[in-house]
Order: C-alpha cells, then sequence, then structure tokens
C-alpha cells in the first residue's frame, strides 16, 4: 500500500471505512497534519463530515497502517 497516495478530505467513521489506521507518537508509517484547507500533498489532512476522499476509521490494532499527528512537515517519515 503506497499511504503517500491518502491525502485529502478524510472522514473518521466507525464502520465501512477505507483504511484502518492506528495513532501513534513513534515510528508512524506517515506524518498527518490537519489543515483547514489545500489538504493537496502528501500527508495534509482536511477533516470533513461529508464527500470525504478517504473514510478513515481509528483502532487499536489490526491496522491498515500507523499514523502520527504532527504540526510541521508532514509526509513519509
Amino acid at each position: 500500500m503506497d499511504v503517500s497516495k491518502i491525502y485529502g478530505k478524510i472522514q473518521f467513521v466507525d464502520s465501512f471505512p477505507d483504511y484502518k489506521v492506528k495513532v501513534v507518537t513513534s515510528f508512524p508509517d506517515l506524518k498527518v497534519q490537519k489543515v483547514d484547507s489545500f489538504a493537496d500533498d502528501v500527508g495534509k489532512w482536511e477533516i470533513v463530515e461529508s464527500f470525504p476522499d478517504f473514510k478513515i476509521q481509528i483502532v487499536d490494532s489490526f491496522e491498515d497502517f500507523k499514523i502520527e499527528y504532527v504540526d510541521s512537515f508532514p509526509g513519509l517519515p
């Protein structure tokens, strides 16, 4: 899976996600920065309630990939 392609409008869901994600504080597969607009690059997620590019479910185990929230320098670690 190429996690660098997962950016844009993201909706958090409890069921039927496109991907299951675990939030970690170290060794992520992707560093994510929450933005209010221009989520047009690797690791930039704009959180929306409708019309998402991807649906994400936060899980504690059996994740598809791991993310770490950052304030700057989003993207691949």
